[in-house]
């Protein structure tokens, strides 16, 4: 009971929000497209946030909704069409749509020229390596850029950090933030950070992310790592199935997140050895997650170790950028240019 009346006086404060604040439509805005308050409180209660959301999900997974009939479903999808736009465009227009996209600087100049501006916002980038490559430290660094300017390499919002594997380190950020004149307190409370325990906690935490991005700009989602958890819930080749489709739902969750809220999806995996007796492979180590994991990444990125404290970083996979590799380094302020 105390429950149901939190989520209904969450719902309220939605008709409470700041009109100036930029992001998606809460689900109250449906009320002005004829469905009732009712409807638009159960779509709430069902995880069904925003206008967004409801538009981009299927009629059977809104049909799912206890009170909500195939009738009403398709009256909800037909208002939502009409407020978020879903249909054909020119290319000259997306164009310009990404001309306008923002990009989070990594800390290195040569690592954003690498990645033609930085990390990009609205799509996934996985990092993914060995032990030791950067992949956690690039987190924390992007964790603190994210909070600065745009015309200063970040995105103006705040970070979403979920950690599967006990790695995160607060002090990390506060050392990142004295590089930027930042406060060290200010940019630990614009962060927020939740420690995953199973696959179905992983995905739970999506969930309640979902809600926090409806009442506060945030710019990043971390999940260090994504496919950690996975490795030890789902064991043996008679698991491989339900545990592909686990991590399917998990990452069109992201890419969904990605999409609705405008935000730059940083996914860290890990890598196992590919034996193969032959032939002789130089770099025996490749990415967990199969295909799965490779067709939800919009942006692969490889780290390998370097000498003392300076990385690799190989663009493995991209849509838009060539494959080409650069340097950087691991240092007490964050990450930054590798030296000679």
């Amino acid at each position: 009971m105390a429950a149901a009346q939190e989520q209904a006086a969450a719902y309220e404060q939605q008709d409470g929000l700041d009109s100036a604040h930029e992001g998606p439509m809460p689900v109250t805005a449906l009320e002005g497209s004829g469905i009732t308050k009712g409807d638009c409180q159960k779509l709430y209660d069902g995880g069904f946030l925003t206008v967004d959301s409801i538009a981009y999900a299927t009629a059977a997974s809104l049909s799912k909704i206890k009170g909500l009939g195939d009738a009403k479903v398709a009256k909800i999808k037909e208002s939502a069409s009409k407020l978020v736009p879903m249909g054909f465009t020119t290319a000259s227009e997306y164009h310009k749509q990404r001309q306008e996209l923002i990009y989070v600087h990594t800390g290195s100049k040569e690592l954003d020229k690498l990645l033609q501006g930085g990390i990009e916002t609205g799509s996934i980038t996985e990092l993914f390596g060995e032990f030791r490559t950067g992949k956690t430290q690039l987190c924390h660094q992007l964790c603190v850029t994210c909070q600065l300017p745009v015309d200063s390499g970040g995105a103006e919002g705040k970070a979403l950090y979920i950690d599967t594997e006990g790695c995160f380190r607060p002090d990390r950020l506060i050392s990142i933030a004295q590089r930027y004149g930042l406060n060290g307190d200010d940019v630990l409370d614009n962060v927020a950070y939740a420690r995953a325990y199973n696959s179905d906690h992983q995905q739970q935490l999506l969930t309640q992310a979902t809600a926090m991005m409806t009442e506060s700009r945030y710019a990043l989602i971390v999940v260090d790592s994504a496919t950690a958890l996975y490795r030890t819930d789902y064991q043996g080749r008679g698991e491989l199935a339900p545990r592909q489709q686990h991590l399917a739902l998990f990452l069109r969750t992201l890419q969904r997140m990605a999409d609705e809220f405008g935000v730059a999806v940083v996914v860290t995996n890990q890598v196992v050895a590919q034996v193969d007796g032959m032939s002789f492979n130089p770099d025996p180590k490749k990415p967990i997650g199969g295909n799965i994991m490779a067709h939800a990444s919009c942006t692969r990125l490889y780290l390998k170790k370097g000498r003392g404290e300076n990385r690799t970083c190989k663009i493995y996979d991209s849509p838009n950028l060539p494959e080409a590799e650069c340097q950087y380094a691991i240092r007490e302020e964050g990450i930054s240019d590798a030296k000679e």
